[in-house]
């Protein structure tokens, strides 16, 4: 899958799947989202699209759990 980037009060970053998460961490499952921004981050893997980042919460290092885990970089 390729890569989807989110972007938003000056920064990017990019979600990523990766295979193994490392024990330190933030690990962030798609229950904890509210709903508008679980759509935006459904959205943006399923399209390889970029979205505001504004409102996330996410940072980079974190991993977030769908069906897979993908990291969050600053790129």
């Amino acid at each position: 899958m390729a890569s989807s980037e989110l972007s938003g009060r000056g920064r990017t970053l990019q979600l990523r799947p990766v295979a193994t998460v490392d024990a330190n961490a933030t690990v962030r499952h798609v229950d904890q989202f509210d709903e508008e921004t679980l759509s935006a981050l459904w959205s943006a893997i399923e399209t390889d699209r970029s979205l505001p980042a504004a409102g996330t919460g996410l940072e980079p290092g974190d991993v977030v759990v769908f069906t897979d885990y993908y990291r969050v970089d600053r790129v």
